[in-house]
């Protein structure tokens, strides 16, 4: 059933809201959390478990210390303290996609609290810094996947049967929780988005997760509640499950509040609940009732010893941080001279550390972010892989852009040495050439190519000759066909007019 809405600039007039976001990540590690299974996306189904991550009596878990080494770094950079002492517990609950019956997780003890994240948004009066305080950032294992087949909506509701895929049960996982977040006002879902993408940029700093929201990799839970006035006491708040992009995590809020806010003028009142997502139609719709933390019968986890990272580590793993993604931005947007919209394109497009890494091999920031956001975004996206997955290196770049500046190569012969690049014919010397690339720089056959293509068009050259000189155009395109795109299109143009005795 759809649920009445309030218009959003109303809603916000009556009421205040406050979020509350639970961002949990699937860490990159080669194995799961508890186990030596391997945590490789998209493997067939129940391919990758055992014993300890199916629940089997008598297996015993033995902890991922990568995944423990992940989470400190995870809570440093968000400016959490660091537990001197802390332990798993287990969450007690019984559902298909949940071998064991309980998750292992961490409780009241986790190993990373009390930290916060900062983030801006454009505001209508200028950018503004919002303050998100974060709780915690603790360890535990994710679920397996159930698919419901049948039925028109893909779930359990309606299904013929449902299928369970353990492959991602015990892939270390860390939940990453924020106290409420408060004096948003009408920006809470611009400031949602914001600290999500804030919190993907410095995962994927960290290079602790590939956060990919679209395969889960990292996945948000919005809690949304309402109150009357900020001095006001919190509301009941609804949890809308594993949205999985920016744009949802932005229109979830902005849902949420509509709905909350009819419910709440009319008279009723919000029931403590999770709810679905619906990504197609822009709404949520109820689960079930919204289990509180004793509803789980935490308890210490007997079968893991506590952990109690050393300061001395602890310290280490601080000085090698990397430097924030926010900060790092503004000194590029500064020292390559772009501006905030060219600086989005690049780091929407995934290409930023690329950029960077063939900026520091020599290559000029604009060719560099050319190549990367342009001809190389395009192959990766017609063969359907990553960026980084294209074998071309910032060495690649730097010869091809000096064999551009030299006048030995143009634009539409440097991507075909790309091509070449890609499947594997060598270095760009040799695809130059092996492939006959080179710029045709001498003038005889210019001037031939010219002479064919004014003897096909004849009065091209009086066009040209009565002083409209973009009629050239078609003589350098001409020119640029019959020498198989190798002529310097400047050259032709300068030898064109000196023949016609026309000065530009």
């Amino acid at each position: 059933m759809v649920e009445a809405t309030m218009n959003y600039d109303e809603a916000i007039s009556k009421f205040d809201p406050v979020l509350g976001l639970e961002v949990h990540v699937e860490l990159g590690t080669n194995t799961k959390m508890f186990c030596g299974c391997s945590t490789v996306f998209g493997a067939p189904p129940n391919t990758q478990v055992c014993p300890v991550c199916l629940g089997l009596p008598g297996a015993l878990p033995a902890l991922n210390k990568i995944g423990v080494e992940s989470a400190i770094r995870i809570g440093l950079a968000l400016n959490c303290e660091i537990a001197e002492w802390c332990r798993f517990a287990r969450k007690n609950y019984f559902y298909p996609d949940m071998p064991k019956n309980f998750q292992t997780s961490q409780y009241d003890e986790p190993i990373a609290f009390e930290g916060y994240l900062d983030v801006e948004i454009d505001t209508d009066e200028g950018r503004k810094t919002f303050r998100v305080p974060i709780e915690r950032a603790h360890m535990e294992e994710d679920t397996g996947k159930n698919s419901h087949v049948g039925g028109a909506t893909g779930r359990i509701h309606g299904a013929d049967y449902s299928l369970v895929d353990y492959n991602r049960a015990g892939i270390p996982l860390i939940e990453i929780v924020t106290k409420p977040i408060t004096g948003t006002g009408k920006y809470a879902p611009e400031v949602a988005k914001a600290y999500v993408a804030a919190l993907r940029d410095i995962l994927r700093g960290l290079g602790v997760s590939d956060v990919k929201m679209e395969q889960g990799s990292l996945r948000c839970d919005v809690n949304l509640s309402l109150r009357e006035t900020p001095e006001s006491k919190l509301g009941t708040r609804s949890e809308t499950k594993n949205v999985n992009s920016l744009r949802s995590v932005e229109r979830a809020v902005r849902y949420e509040v509509s709905r909350h806010a009819a419910r709440l003028a009319a008279g009723d009142t919000v029931v403590q609940e999770t709810r679905h997502w619906h990504e197609d139609t822009g709404i949520s719709t109820s689960g079930r009732a919204k289990s509180d933390a004793e509803d789980y019968r935490y308890f210490p986890e007997p079968d893991l010893l506590p952990i109690a990272p050393s300061r001395e580590w602890v310290e280490e793993l601080r000085a090698a941080l990397p430097e924030n993604p926010a900060v790092r931005r503004a000194r590029l947007v500064a020292d390559w001279g772009l501006s905030e919209i060219d600086m989005n394109t690049v780091v929407n497009s995934g290409a930023l550390d690329l950029i960077v890494e063939a900026v520091d091999a020599g290559v000029d920031p604009a060719a560099a972010r050319k190549w990367w956001t342009g001809e190389l975004s395009r192959i990766a996206n017609d063969r359907g892989i990553e960026l980084e997955e294209l074998p071309v290196t910032p060495a690649h770049l730097k010869r091809l852009e000096e064999l551009i500046s030299a006048g030995s190569l143009n634009d539409k012969l440097a991507r075909q040495a790309l091509e070449g690049v890609i499947v594997g014919e060598g270095d760009i010397d040799e695809i130059v050439k092996a492939r006959g690339l080179a710029v045709v720089s001498d003038d005889g056959p210019l001037l031939a190519a010219i002479d064919e293509a004014l003897a096909a068009d004849p009065a091209v050259a009086e066009t040209i000759k009565s002083g409209k000189l973009a009629a050239a155009g078609s003589v350098v395109g001409a020119v640029m066909k019959a020498t198989r795109g190798q002529a310097d299109a400047a050259r032709v143009r300068e030898l064109l007019f000196e023949k016609l005795g026309v000065s530009e």
